[in-house]
């Protein structure tokens, strides 16, 4: 039982709508047999370590501990199942356990939800080895299942998001925004693009750091709120441990000392009533902050007040670390007795905190007498610390409904006071019901980033919802958090769309962030080069603050490797589904790779678009649950779109017309003409058909974006092919006095795209192709790409990538020449460049004037540069109007002639 791969995807995916973990695991000889076989030597252990493993959900319906008795619950589902109670039991939520087949009958794939990359891998490598230690231990150093289960929590507990982290996400979850951890702590992302804040712990973007300077300096704030008229305690800096004794005698007895900039309790000593205990406490103090202050001592219950934005959401009466005598455990047992419950946990990262037995503990103690060893009597409250900091073990009553409003008012008045958005009063009184003015309660301290695990889910009374108080304040109702995604996938003319489509945003006045092939561009700069269409570059363009429209090219993949980078989708379109990249990922026909595909408009909420013309995507609307399909044909009499017209729903429709074709846009009944397509200079006066279906996919998607269609029109009109802004599709360049095309076509049907294109442009002299494809892609693959080449040009260049992709460097191009050949070309018309830069030297040096080279490439930059720095051997002599027109095919009438002048062109009697 080995687990041979693993996989993280981080959002939507082909199994499932949320982030997975995917394990392959090669289970051997154990492949296809039941869990039930291995009998309760391995269920009950399991059982007994995992107790939720009983009642956990399946996909089948039932409670896996019903499952477990089937005899088709295999090894494969158990690992899945303890990888997410292992999980749950750590405090790190996770659900949704799932397996499907691999590659044979010994592979599965293991697939289970989690919160934390981190720790949901590492439930998986630990299943694994709780199961193989309970079905073939081993003989020598056998494991302690117990220790191996403890161990894992303390690694989760370490990495999971802590309980105040888990409200926050949860209640962002809630109310529709999106979040994305940045660290391996707990700073977070809610909100997308320029609409993002982003939190830690109680801290948020919005919180002054002014604000937070003034609650970490004691002094100033208890000042600043004694100015105000506010109940504080009577404090004064001391600079020395005699300093300190003279202001406790200044005071009077019993004091507290605390550091001045201190935190969570550490270094405060409260209730002092000898100058002794004043001046060892100063020394603990100072250790603990840059200074120390001396006050008086109020009498009565620590209470923790949470003020958020401007208003009182919860209360709780705060409770020292303490044991409860039983007259038979010694106190260091009764700590190990309450350190027990499942809610403690180290530092913050669990509800509660475990209780230490450590000096300060000791110190409390001694004080009565007692020791680590001592049995106190039934009944006793034990104390081990002097303060009630949870972070100490100390324990939370919540008296948020008890409160009187005059001490509510106060708490609020305060957090105003020092400027906090999220701030925390400790307040000292004998009952919080009664007002501080009755019973001389306190401030004695205000808290930035206060805690806020007490108010969660304190040890008794009722939990709050502090989470979604901080989300409202972030997110007022009705104000935005996400920025309009328009999200796109196809096997061609995506990356050509998606600039097409970012374009057209930028012109209409937004601040586009886009993924694609080449780079990640924020409002049209470059920031990161490289293959950029998965889930790591799209959230990279949603954690920009800038942005307020994201364009994310998504390719096969990265959705494969790692699923998607966001939730849904506001626009989802699929282009085209073709045969490309087939037999890798897992992905071995073109059906598998448009259920690939079609996850982009499954997850898309507003609006999804389709290309009614392939029959791959034609089918996918049948998956579709967004409430708006739009269809996109060149066929105005396709019979299914006619229909969906006639319905009063949304379709881009090419039309024909006397000025040429048109892209016209139905909606609601509407009939809208946006443009002729020999307008869009990426069209190439509409003899680039492909171009022609990418601006109708960018019509469709930034119409269901809300852009109005003059403001479309005018982006289609200032978008062209030029290397600047589309580098590597269909570039033209006309100064050498023949024509180049330089495309990075490496399927089929880009190719077959290009072949047509030259055969509309009519070139009037010889015409040249370099053709490549890459060398991971199939036998048959190759052969494709020479089969829509062949006959159609004069010479034939073959060259390979510059990563042969596993194969020998002449490989690919021999198998295109044995392919040209077997399709009719003259091998006189063919030739094997050594590499993709001379084959371009070869194509460009042959060309003469009024001839068109094609050429197919993988270093696009490269190829541009040689291209425009190439200088002809001959200049080229015009040709007149009358040759063009006749080499278009005109047939000019007998006894007539082709003339033309400044007035234009025409047809006039030969005589």
């Amino acid at each position: 039982m080995e687990i041979v791969s693993t996989g993280v995807y981080v959002g939507p995916n082909v199994y499932a709508k949320r982030p997975l973990i995917r394990l392959t695991v090669d289970l051997h000889r154990r492949a296809g047999r039941p869990v039930a076989d291995y009998g309760s030597a391995l269920v009950d252990p399991l059982l007994r370590y995992l107790p939720g493993l009983a009642t956990a959900p399946t996909e089948f319906g039932i409670p896996f501990g019903e499952r477990l008795r089937s005899a088709d619950c295999d090894l494969g589902e158990l690992m899945a199942q303890v990888a997410v109670a292992l999980q749950n039991r750590a405090g790190a939520p996770a659900d949704l356990a799932l397996t499907r087949p691999g590659a044979d009958e010994e592979h599965v794939q293991v697939l289970y939800g989690y919160e934390s990359e981190d720790v949901g891998v590492e439930a998986g490598e630990v299943a694994r080895t709780l199961i193989l230690e309970l079905i073939a231990p081993r003989e020598e150093d056998p494991l302690d299942l117990a220790e191996v289960v403890d161990d894992f929590e303390y690694y989760a507990e370490r990495r999971a998001l802590g309980p105040s982290a888990l409200a926050l996400v949860r209640a962002a979850e809630a109310r529709g925004i999106p979040w994305l951890r940045l660290n391996d702590a707990s700073l977070i992302q809610v909100g997308q693009g320029k609409y993002q804040k982003r939190i830690e712990a109680a801290l948020t973007s919005q919180t002054s750091h002014t604000a937070v300077e003034i609650a970490g300096d004691k002094e100033l704030c208890i000042r600043l709120l004694s100015d105000l008229g506010l109940p504080v305690p009577r404090q004064i800096h001391v600079r020395d441990a005699e300093d300190a004794v003279d202001a406790a005698l200044s005071i009077g007895y019993p004091v507290v000392v605390k550091p001045v900039d201190g935190n969570h309790g550490r270094g405060v000593a409260v209730n002092l009533a000898s100058d002794e205990a004043v001046a060892d406490a100063y020394e603990r103090a100072l250790v603990e902050g840059s200074g120390v202050v001396v006050e008086s001592m109020i009498a009565g219950d620590d209470h923790r007040l949470l003020v958020i934005d401007g208003t009182l959401v919860a209360a709780a009466r705060r409770v020292p670390g303490h044991v409860v005598g039983d007259g038979r455990h010694t106190i260091a047992e009764l700590v190990e007795i309450v350190n027990a419950d499942p809610r403690r946990g180290a530092g913050h990262e669990n509800m509660l905190t475990r209780i230490e037995l450590d000096d300060e503990a000791e110190r409390q103690l001694a004080g009565k007498g007692y020791d680590g060893a001592s049995v106190p009597p039934a009944g006793e409250v034990v104390y081990l610390r002097k303060t009630a900091n949870l972070s100490t073990g100390g324990t939370a009553i919540d008296v948020t409904d008890v409160i009187h409003p005059d001490n509510r008012r106060m708490a609020e008045r305060a957090i105003r006071a020092v400027g906090l958005d999220i701030g925390g009063v400790d307040f000292l009184t004998t009952d919080i019901s009664e007002s501080y003015r009755d019973t001389g309660g306190a401030i004695c301290e205000i808290n930035a980033g206060p805690g806020m695990r007490m108010h969660i889910s304190p040890s008794e009374g009722r939990g709050r919802d502090v989470g979604g108080a901080v989300m409202d304040m972030l997110f007022p109702a009705g104000s935005p958090a996400r920025i309009p995604i328009a999200a796109l996938t196809g096997t061609n003319g995506k990356t050509t769309t998606a600039r097409m489509l970012a374009h057209v945003l930028k012109m209409a006045g937004h601040v586009v962030g886009q993924t694609s092939t080449d780079a990640v561009y924020i409002d049209g700069n470059v920031t990161v080069k490289g293959d950029m269409t998965g889930p790591k570059s799209a959230q990279m363009v949603l954690r920009d603050p800038l942005i307020d429209m994201a364009v994310l090219e998504t390719a096969r993949g990265g959705i494969v490797r790692a699923g998607l980078g966001y939730d849904y989708c506001d626009v989802g379109a699929v282009l085209n589904v073709t045969s490309d990249h087939l037999g890798l990922g897992g992905v071995d026909t073109v059906e598998g790779l448009a259920e690939v595909k079609r996850l982009v408009v499954e997850v898309a909420r507003d609006t999804a678009v389709l290309n009614a013309d392939d029959l791959q995507t034609l089918k996918m609307a049948a998956s579709v649950t967004a409430p708006n399909l739009c269809w996109v044909t060149k066929n105005p009499d396709h019979p299914l779109v006619r229909e969906h017209i006639r319905l009063g729903c949304r379709a881009v429709v090419l039309e024909q017309g006397l000025n040429g074709d048109q892209i016209v846009i139905y909606d609601n009944g509407a009939h809208i003409p946006l443009i002729w397509t020999h307008l869009i200079p990426a069209t190439v006066e509409g003899k680039a058909l492909h171009n022609v279906e990418n601006a109708m996919f960018t019509a469709a998607m930034t119409f269901s974006l809300g852009v109005p269609p003059d403001q479309i029109r005018t982006g289609l009109r200032t978008f062209d092919n030029s290397f600047f802004q589309s580098p590597g599709r269909m570039n033209i360049f006309d100064e050498h006095g023949f024509r180049v095309i330089l495309d990075y076509g490496h399927n089929e049907a880009a190719v077959g795209a290009m072949v047509d294109l030259v055969e509309r442009l009519a070139p009037l002299g010889k015409r040249i192709v370099c053709v490549t494809c890459p060398g991971d892609r199939r036998d048959e693959d190759v052969a494709a790409i020479a089969a829509k080449v062949a006959g159609h040009f004069d010479t034939y260049l073959c060259h390979s990538d510059d990563d042969a992709r596993g194969r020998a460097p002449d490989e690919v191009p021999r198998m295109l020449k044995a392919e040209l050949i077997a399709r009719g070309v003259e091998p006189d018309a063919i030739e094997l460049a050594p590499s993709e830069t001379e084959s371009v030297d070869m194509a460009l040096g042959r060309a003469r004037p009024n001839d068109l080279v094609l050429i197919f490439c993988e270093g696009i930059t490269r190829s541009w540069k040689q291209i425009i720095y190439f200088h002809p051997a001959e200049k080229p002599a015009p040709v007149a109007p009358a040759a063009r027109v006749a080499a278009q095919g005109f047939d000019v009438p007998e006894g007539w002639r082709i003339e033309s002048d400044e007035r234009g062109v025409r047809i006039v009697p030969a005589g």
